[in-house]
């Protein structure tokens, strides 16, 4: 059966992109953040590409949210111009987020009131700044119950001339592990509560009127509700990945990335087909399968479209810097050969593309990025 990687023309390790998936991700999100009343600032590190970031604005989405003040650069000098760096401000990197400030609405995240210092002292145009809030992650953040510490940081922001206090933001990093909807529902929940508290605390102290901002996938894709909180942030929900279906967060065929590897050995008596596709590709991010071992992708069909199901018992279970090798069964290895190419959903879509870099669409398309290679 011919399928749609025929007309591709692949000839190397490839990150192939099904728009029409990656548009009805967006869609989703965005009618849902709609039907909540709640603003859509998607986070934008998923994808890096300006490209892919105007299919966001034709649901009328105008806020960002990205993971480094680079990629606030990028993003501004394509004409986005409100944007939330959500990783605690980099000091070191002052002058170049003076310069952001000067040119967009920015909203800093910080964590200390050592950060808020030298902010203050600092700081040549108005910022918006979000208090990072750990919840449970234990990541990065201050501990929702250090109250007392978060109340004198929003005095001293608000006591701050350039400095505005816009939120609460945390990461709930941890439904990634739940597993399950009323997992992630129950994870979401403990966030939400613990947020609202530290909200009171800050309003009661101060009077200030502050928002809530959260940003896993999991709760954004599968909490029906999500009308407590004020802000978004989901990122990942553009593309999924193994890891969301593993979550059930996401089916099979809404995963809107897939890597394409040129096969170039099999080795039958180890039931193992080498592909041209490793680390530098994919990443080292892994998933355990039902068995307890590890996995760093799964290999699917291919169809006239796009992909279609898993293939059973296919799956990529080694990674070395430009090899990979999944392990399959006998039927499988005999219907491959060597120059094939084989799909894999990857398991960490956001690095996966970071790695890679360009897109090619399935009709043929290249779609650039801020990391696209350049010789």
């Amino acid at each position: 059966m011919r399928t749609f990687l025929d007309r591709l023309n692949i000839t190397k390790t490839t990150l192939l992109l099904d728009k029409s998936k990656a548009f009805a991700n967006i869609e989703f999100m965005a009618k849902k953040a709609q039907r909540c009343g709640v603003r859509l600032r998607p986070h934008f590190k998923t994808h890096q590409s300006a490209q892919i970031g105007e299919w966001f604005r034709q649901h009328e989405i105008d806020a960002i949210t990205v993971s480094s003040v680079e990629m606030a650069q990028y993003f501004a000098r394509h004409g986005w111009r409100d944007i939330t760096i959500a990783i605690p401000v980099n000091l070191r990197e002052i002058d170049a987020i003076n310069q952001l400030a000067q040119k967009v609405t920015l909203h800093l995240v910080v964590e200390s009131q050592h950060s808020i210092d030298f902010l203050i002292t600092h700081i040549k145009a108005s910022v918006h700044i979000w208090f990072k809030i750990d919840i449970g992650y234990h990541r990065a953040g201050i501990d929702y119950g250090k109250t007392a510490e978060i109340v004198a940081m929003a005095q001293a922001v608000q006591q701050a001339e350039l400095l505005q206090l816009a939120g609460i933001l945390t990461h709930s990093g941890h439904t990634y592990k739940a597993k399950s909807a009323d997992g992630v529902a129950e994870i979401y929940r403990q966030t939400f509560d613990r947020m609202q508290a530290v909200r009171t605390e800050i309003a009661a102290a101060t009077g200030a009127k502050i928002e809530i901002s959260i940003g896993d996938t999991p709760s954004c894709t599968l909490v029906d509700d999500l009308s407590e909180v004020d802000e978004i942030r989901a990122g990942n929900f553009v593309f999924f990945d193994l890891m969301q279906v593993h979550g059930q967060v996401c089916a099979f065929e809404q995963v809107a990335v897939a890597v394409a590897c040129p096969v170039i050995a099999i080795h039958p008596a180890r039931n193992e087909i080498l592909l041209y596709g490793g680390a530098v590709h994919f990443s080292k991010d892994t998933l355990s399968d039902s068995a307890g071992q590890a996995l760093f992708g799964q290999v699917m069909r291919a169809d006239e479209q796009s992909w279609g199901e898993p293939v059973p018992g296919a799956k990529l279970v080694s990674l070395s810097q430009e090899h990979g090798i999944v392990r399959a069964d006998p039927a499988f290895l005999q219907q491959t050969k060597v120059g094939d190419v084989l799909l894999i959903l990857p398991v960490h879509s956001c690095l996966t593309a970071n790695l890679m870099g360009d897109y090619l669409t399935l009709d043929g398309e290249v779609v650039r990025s801020m990391t696209s290679k350049k010789y």
